[in-house]
């Protein structure tokens, strides 16, 4: 039996999140949750995923749990608060052990799989930088088959990832993509990412810093990893091969 359309109530009533419809007529077979950035809300990832409309998928863009000091406004996905005292930047990997636990445990255990009836393998997780960071260390540490897929977008592991959750890799498909000059994502972030999951797929963008798809050529390989990944009730185009 599918899954069935998640609501507000599924979810801990601290967790702020929304949810988007798939589009009309079409089943929720699958559920895309979205991870926004340092200093952003889920607003604009709310319309990320009014905008992707993706066949058959429902959208849920959650916000950080943490507020951003000194009014600068926007939340953040960071266990503590770390300035470079040179530079006067938030440091972005702070470890992520409650954010984590609020994706992977309440939205993604205890709500679409305990009281919708989603498979994890239905459930693809879309994160930017920090949040990015937070889905790939969900993913590390579901057991079992494994999520549908984790698209992360300049984010890597997180250097406090317990090590218990790389001692075997996760089979969830991981795509990372990066730009070409002055990335978060380094070769050696990427080695760990390849330890940790059996899948992983780089695509380097021509971008100086890490930044959101600007351009259909930076688009085009999240959707293919989309038309790959998620699962459609109303069969499979001639041709199409999934990644198992």
């Amino acid at each position: 039996m599918p899954g069935r359309l998640p609501t507000i109530a599924n979810f801990p009533s601290l967790a702020k999140l929304s949810i988007t419809s798939p589009p009309s007529s079409h089943p929720p077979t699958n559920v895309l949750i979205l991870l926004h950035g340092l200093g952003d809300t889920n607003a604009s990832f709310t319309k990320l995923g009014q905008q992707l409309n993706l066949p058959e998928t429902a959208c849920i863009a959650v916000q950080a749990p943490g507020s951003m000091p000194f009014d600068l406004g926007g939340f953040h996905w960071g266990d503590d608060m770390v300035f470079d005292q040179s530079t006067g930047e938030m440091d972005i990997d702070t470890g992520f052990k409650a954010s984590t636990r609020l994706v992977l445990d309440d939205i993604i255990r205890k709500g679409l799989i305990e009281k919708c009836g989603y498979k994890a393998r239905e459930i693809m997780i879309f994160g930017f930088a920090q949040g990015g960071m937070v889905g790939l260390q969900a993913a590390a540490e579901l057991s079992g088959d494994g999520l549908g897929g984790v698209i992360s977008v300049g984010g890597a592991l997180s250097h406090t990832l317990p090590l218990r959750a790389l001692e075997k890799k996760s089979k969830t498909p991981v795509l990372v993509c990066k730009a070409a000059r002055k990335s978060a994502v380094t070769d050696s972030a990427i080695a760990k990412l390849k330890n940790a999951f059996e899948y992983v797929e780089v695509k380097e963008w021509k971008q100086n810093g890490d930044g959101m798809p600007c351009s259909r050529e930076e688009m085009l390989p999240i959707m293919q990893f989309f038309a790959r990944r998620l699962r459609s009730t109303r069969g499979v185009p001639a041709g199409s091969v999934e990644l198992t």
